[in-house]
């Protein structure tokens, strides 16, 4: 038994933020559906003290509910579909950005899909009736659109289909708009208010990403002490001790991102577009590149 649990504890300590993320949020789905099963109750009622409730003057006397929407899941296709795009999405992250970036941007994904929740639910009651609300699918919208938007020329493969990010950003935002108007229509079957968060949640991560990459600003910088205590507690967890780091609070220059100056952000972005468009040459040949590329190329060379 000490054995299997110090593998647990091991393979606990070797998962990036995102994938504990997924930990957490498979944990507190099979918890919900065991607590309605061992007393009989609706499963949907079992954590209702974590959702989000569609008016303000409640979300006062549920203030953490802010956050806590974004880790209850009660279908098994919704925590599925949540969690499988998660993944996925955190393999980009892990070799492209910081963990504490990440954790940034979901949590704050979560926090504005949820505060356009419930402003709509507050200023169009009578469109939209009371409602709760629950997923990850905000916070993961904030990570995929901040991709889409921070490299859109990316490209990607979409079974036989060759695409960009950028295609793929737009398709997602134009499906959770549809999936507003469809749910405005049908609001017993659609899903309105789901959508509007997933819209909150792209929206944050759209301007995050412009704001990284032409300005260098961070505009999740305010909430860095909460996310550092958070990775804190991440990085104890498995372990049963506290990892030492080098974190230091230091002056951040006007104009700056991490010590970085918007010139460094653009060389790293032109470094990244030359390796992919290298690496697409080497897999199949020059004739492969668009004119844009050619161009971009061409002119990285002079």
């Amino acid at each position: 038994m000490t054995s299997l649990t110090q593998d647990i504890k091991n393979k606990l300590s070797n998962l990036n933020v995102l994938e504990k993320i997924i930990v957490i949020n498979v944990i507190i789905f099979l918890f919900a559906n065991t607590f309605g099963l061992l007393y009989s109750t609706k499963v949907t009622d079992s954590l209702i003290w974590l959702e989000l409730p569609s008016q303000f003057s409640e979300l006062l006397y549920k203030p953490w509910s802010i956050l806590s929407y974004a880790f209850v899941h009660y279908g098994f296709m919704h925590i599925l579909f949540n969690m499988f795009l998660l993944y996925i999405v955190a393999q980009w992250f892990v070799n492209l950005f910081s963990m504490k970036l990440a954790l940034n941007i979901y949590l704050l994904g979560a926090i504005s899909g949820g505060l356009l929740f419930v402003l709509a639910y507050t200023l169009f009651p009578n469109v939209l009736g009371p409602s709760r609300l629950v997923g990850a699918s905000a916070s993961v919208r904030a990570l995929l659109i901040f991709l889409c938007a921070y490299m859109p020329t990316k490209p990607i493969r979409f079974f036989t289909i060759n695409l960009k990010l950028w295609h793929l950003g737009i398709g997602v935002v134009i499906i959770d708009f549809l999936g507003v108007l469809g749910g405005l229509k049908q609001p017993l079957i659609g899903n309105p208010g789901g959508n509007i968060a997933h819209l909150g949640g792209a929206l944050l991560g759209y301007i995050y990403a412009k704001q990284l990459v032409e300005k260098g600003n961070d505009i999740g910088a305010w909430f860095e002490p909460f996310v550092t205590s958070i990775l804190n507690i991440f990085n104890t967890a498995g372990t049963g001790k506290k990892k030492k780091t080098n974190l230091r609070t230091v002056h951040k220059a006007k104009g700056k991102m991490g010590g970085y100056k918007k010139a460094d952000f653009d060389a790293f972005n032109n470094q990244k577009q030359i390796d992919i468009i290298l690496d697409k040459i080497s897999k199949s040949g020059y004739d492969s590149l668009t004119s844009e590329e050619k161009a971009f190329l061409f002119r990285a060379g002079k």
